[in-house]
């Protein structure tokens, strides 16, 4: 920070240019320090699954309170869990195993993203985003899911049971029963229920618990464990 306020003494500080030149760097220098801050926090990077559970009254909650987050078809849903496993009851289901990531837009400010692999052979990652016009939780490729709502991706507290995700700097997840047993990701972004989208579909609040996964998990489901983004490769060829 030294060198910044050397910046400001040495320019002619009653002009308005000089002051907002000053301004600017400082708001770089400490934009940058937060970018190295967030990219030097393992913890951010540790690989994770979601478990759900019900807010609230639990009417209509089987197959979601308790359940796990998966990925398909470029949605993210909510399926039963096996209690043995802790794995999708389907075992043809691919959950959702990843970790935050800085989302690379220079269009943006920094924002926390949240990727996850969407299938372990081959391991492909992709960004989670809520869809700007649905609302719908969804996943894709960075030119995918520019366009819509990217982030701010993050959790209530670092660990522990309690590690729920929030988007947007709060917990505004539900979930709409797309057909019958089936559940889909939404995020509440007007607070008003998804009144304007859920029509005559069941809906329920939720709770997104971050639980960390081991070295073995993290294998099993595609996710490397060499540096800390793991699978190197997979980041910067396909994210």
């Amino acid at each position: 920070m030294g060198a910044v306020l050397g910046i400001g003494l040495a320019l002619p500080i009653s002009t308005s240019v000089g002051v907002a030149t000053v301004t600017g760097v400082a708001e770089g220098v400490s934009h940058q320090r937060k970018v190295n801050e967030e990219m030097n926090n393992d913890s951010r990077q540790l690989k994770f699954h979601i478990d759900v559970a019900v807010e609230g009254t639990k009417t209509h909650s089987v197959g979601v309170d308790g359940g796990i987050v998966i990925m398909k078809g470029d949605k993210v849903w909510i399926e039963q869990k096996n209690s043995t496993t802790r794995q999708p009851a389907d075992p043809g289901s691919h959950p959702f195993t990843g970790f935050y990531l800085n989302y690379p837009d220079d269009e943006r400010e920094m924002t926390r993203g949240l990727v996850s692999t969407i299938s372990k052979d081959p391991p492909i990652l992709n960004w989670l985003y809520v869809d700007k016009d649905t609302l719908e939780v969804k996943y894709a490729n960075r030119s995918g899911s520019r366009a819509h709502l990217v982030g701010d991706w993050d959790w209530t507290e670092e660990q522990g049971p309690n590690s729920n995700l929030t988007f947007d700097g709060w917990e505004g997840f539900v979930v709409l029963e797309e057909a019958k047993g089936k559940w889909a990701l939404y995020f509440d972004v007007n607070d008003d229920g998804l009144k304007s989208k859920k029509g005559d579909r069941k809906s329920l609040e939720v709770s997104l618990n971050r639980r960390v996964i081991s070295e073995q998990e993290v294998n099993k489901w595609g996710l490397g464990t060499e540096g800390n983004l793991g699978m190197k490769k997979t980041v910067r060829d396909t994210l």
